[in-house]
């Protein structure tokens, strides 16, 4: 079929035949209002990403390939693991921390339901590189043109940003030195000026840590 976002419109598919022959790393097959549909295929010792979505409940099925997939409510503890492989179904409630990982020697081919939609629609992410790009303009439903907030009023702005006060007090209580952390979330407030939404933002930088791409955020975070 063509693997397409077919938007709103009744369509009726070979939804595993689409997932095998979809090669991009997401792309959207169907949004909706209330629900979305993404085809995924994660190249052999590759993963998804950690990362979390605070309203959104999502649902994965895999059609081909083997992996694993991690859950937990703190990014720091995932404390739900299981192996995964054809057939296999995950449900993954809103605020969860999440990933997914290719332990096999194939292309992991699997589809994903979100509710409410969690991507723009047409979203063609080509490699997990492409999904990194800040987006600069989608509409979800919310009829909302800048996702960069340029239109928000500052009330509107303070709960935008709500979920990346949250995690800047949960490292508080972590006992995390405050210097590290004004550094972690002053860039990703610069972030999300770009484009990014507040999880994208909060993922990315902590990748930059978790990776070493920062040495000084890991310097910083070592004081």
């Amino acid at each position: 079929m063509l693997l397409k976002d077919y938007g709103a419109m009744p369509v009726v598919m070979n939804i595993a035949e689409a997932t095998k022959q979809n090669n991009t790393f997401r792309t959207a097959l169907w949004t909706g209002n209330h629900l979305q549909l993404t085809l995924m295929s994660v190249n052999a010792g590759e993963y998804i990403g950690l990362e979390m979505h605070p309203n959104v409940d999502q649902f994965l099925r895999v059609e081909q390939g083997r992996g694993v997939v991690q859950m937990g409510k703190d990014r720091d503890h995932l404390s739900f693991q299981r192996e995964i492989s054809d057939d296999s179904a995950i449900l993954i409630p809103a605020g969860s921390w999440h990933n997914v990982i290719n332990t096999g020697n194939t292309p992991l081919k699997l589809y994903s339901i979100y509710a409410p939609p969690n991507h723009p629609m047409g979203t063609v992410h080509r490699t997990k590189a492409d999904a990194m790009v800040p987006i600069e303009n989608y509409d979800l439903g919310m009829k909302e043109k800048n996702p960069a907030g340029l239109e928000r009023t500052p009330d509107e702005w303070i709960t935008y940003t709500e979920f990346l006060v949250k995690e800047g007090l949960e490292d508080v209580k972590r006992g995390i030195n405050m210097t590290h952390i004004l550094q972690e979330f002053i860039l990703m407030g610069v972030l999300v000026g770009k484009g990014y939404s507040p999880e994208k933002a909060y993922e990315t930088v902590e990748a930059w840590e978790r990776t070493g791409e920062s040495k000084l955020l890991q310097e910083s975070k070592n004081k």
